[in-house]
Formats: C-alpha cells, structure tokens, sequence
C-alpha cells in the first residue's frame, strides 16, 4: 500500500495515497496508544475474493476520507462519495513546522473542474489531526462532507453541540430484510436526541451506541445557531478513551450520523463491520443533484453545498482527536481557547487539553 505517514510528537497519521483515506491515527498518552478510528475488516483481503463492482473508497474503506459530492454522484460521472474518496493522491509538500509536522496532497483527479488539495497538521503533544480541504477554481458547486469512522468493541456513550433536531431520510439504507435490518424510522424527526422514533412504533436513545442493536441506520443532525464549534464525542466504554470530532458549523452545518453494527449480510459486509459510528460532519443532502436542488435542508435554511469558479478559492476545516477517559459518561461541555480546549465532564470536573483554537476559523464569515 502506498502510505505516506507524518509525526508529531506524541501523535501520528497514516495517508493511503491511493484513495486518499486515513488508514492510522494513533495518539500516545498516558502511556496508552490510542486508535480512534476504524477501518474495514476485508481491507487488504485480495482484490478477487471482493465484488468486482465495490468502489475503490469501499474496497479500502478506512479512517476518515474527503467526500465530494457526498453518497451519489449524479452530476458529475464519479464513483460513490466522489473521486476525492475513490482515486490517487499525490505528496505535494511534506516538511516540519515550528511545533509539529505538515503535510498536503493534491488530488489527481479534478472535481467539477477544481483542483482539491488535502492539507494535514499535527502539532507536538497536541491529540488532534487538524484538516483542512481546499478547492481552486471549477464551475457549478459541490456537497462536500468528512466521513470519520469510529469503531468499539463494547458500545460507547455519545454527546453533541447543540442540535435543532435529528431528521431520517425517506428510505432506510437496507430496507429488503434479506439483505439486512434497521432500527430507526423512515422518515422521522425528533429534537429530543435521547427519544428518536423507531420502525417498531418505540423510541431509541441516539447517544447510547449499544452492541446487541444489529442495525444500519443514517440520519442527521443539524447544527443550532450557537456560535461555538460543533462537536461530538464519543466514550468509547471497552477503549476507556474519548473520540472527539470538531468543525465549524459555518462551514460545515450539519453531522450525519452511519450507525454500522451487523446490519449488513452481503459482501463485502457480511454481517462482521460491527460497532462502527460514521461521524460525517457535511455541508450536504444525500446525493450531488439533491445538494443543488430543491432539498429539505435548503428550505430550512441550511447550506448543502459550495459554489466553485474561476479564480476562487473554498476550504473548510475539521478536527478529530482522541484522549484516554475512563469516566464511562461524555462530557457535558467544550470551551475553546487560543491554546486548550477546557472539557466540562458529567461530574462537574473540568479538564484541559492541548488545542488550536484557532484553527477553526470561529466567527469568521464563510463563502457561499
């Protein structure tokens, strides 16, 4: 596998330059090594014993990865989540920074008639990966989103910035019960993210990800006007750590939430991609043509897509870290500073953390 690594101390990142996924991210802390992020089971498997008509993204499905458009390409010809997810990227520059390392990479492919580049900092002894993806130029506009995978091997507990609601789309993602299940209702809506309705008439809590609930399900969640970052984290329970996904809801105004737990029985799936969370923080509808058109998103005033053109540029930044954590529920709370992050735990306590505060560009006006 071509791989270019980078290092900061006290954190590492691992690049598959072929699809353009994360295929490692470990952070040391505490005398712990800590590896936040998933990647599938049949990655490395020969390419024979795979369905011949998987997408390149599918067939080395791992960490976190670029999607544009995000799901179905179907306005320009590319394969599902798009040529940033599915195709080779190139090391453009690879060099040391006062505090850490950075890394960018350009896609080899165009989108919508814009380059895209990649741009990857670690700082020393900071637990985060700091990303940030840029377009130059093209025409028309594109759906973007980050697709994070998280996987645990006992459950965890979830918990979120703000939120308006959480929203499930018209169809589940595996609705011939020959094929696989799903637990949530399709469509459904709820503000109350701890009572979401379920096709069995019920409710489900949707910050408690539990094994025994075999089930493929998608949904998201859309941003509250609050001014802060937007945030998830997740305890991993058997980890004993927390996975922390940060953006700027400016930019990236909604978090779609690929609940993975054995829902699936045909290949490459096969019932054993169990215990994963996507954590797909997007500016976004479900599809390419739905992001460009009249979507539910767009009438409730949410932004599902970036305008491209000559002579212009667009970026949107991300964040993904993790820290060992034992105390089983999430924290309450972020506050972000020029240099930490103070995390609010359940019981009151309040924790520091190395962090740029700035990177996220908060308050900051951002393109259409």
């Amino acid at each position: 596998m071509d791989t270019v690594t980078i290092k900061a101390k006290g954190i590492s990142v691992t690049l598959d330059l072929a699809v353009g996924h994360i295929a490692d991210m470990t952070v040391e802390a505490d005398g712990r090594r800590l590896q936040p992020l998933h990647r599938a089971p049949w990655v490395g498997a020969p390419r024979e014993s795979l369905p011949q008509d998987l997408p390149e993204g599918t067939v080395r499905l791992s960490g976190d990865f670029l999607c544009a458009p995000f799901s179905r390409a179907d306005v320009e010809e590319a394969p599902l989540h798009g040529w940033p997810a599915n195709s080779a990227w190139d090391l453009v520059e690879d060099s040391a920074i006062s505090d850490g390392w950075r890394a960018s990479f350009r896609l080899r492919r165009k989108v919508m008639g814009a380059s895209v580049d990649k741009v990857l900092t670690l700082r020393d002894n900071h637990p985060f990966l700091y990303q940030e993806h840029v377009f130059f130029g093209g025409a028309g506009a594109i759906s973007v989103a980050h697709h994070p995978m998280t996987v645990m091997r006992g459950g965890g507990s979830l918990a979120f910035s703000p939120k308006r609601y959480a929203a499930s789309p018209a169809d589940p993602l595996e609705p011939d019960p020959a094929r696989g299940r799903f637990l949530l209702a399709y469509p459904a809506r709820s503000a109350d993210l701890r009572h979401f309705p379920t096709a069995a008439g019920g409710t489900a809590d949707l910050t408690d990800y539990r094994m025994e609930d075999r089930r493929e399900d998608f949904l998201t969640l859309v941003e509250a006007d609050h001014g802060g970052p937007g945030w998830t984290a997740l305890a991993r329970h058997a980890e004993q750590d927390l996975v922390l996904v940060l953006k700027n809801a400016a930019e990236l105004p909604i978090t779609m939430l690929w609940f993975s737990n054995g829902g699936r029985d045909y290949a490459p799936w096969s019932g054993r991609h169990l215990g994963v969370l996507g954590i797909e923080d997007g500016r976004a509808a479900v599809g390419h043509a739905a992001s460009l058109g009249d979507n539910w998103l767009k009438r409730e005033g949410v932004a599902t897509a970036f305008a491209l053109a000559e002579g212009r540029s667009v970026s949107f930044r991300h964040v993904i870290g993790a820290v060992p954590f034992s105390d089983g529920e999430p924290p309450r709370d972020f506050e972000t500073a020029r240099d930490h992050m103070r995390i609010a735990g359940a019981d009151g306590t309040v924790r520091e953390i190395a962090f740029d505060g700035d990177f996220l560009r908060l308050g900051r006006s951002v393109p259409a």
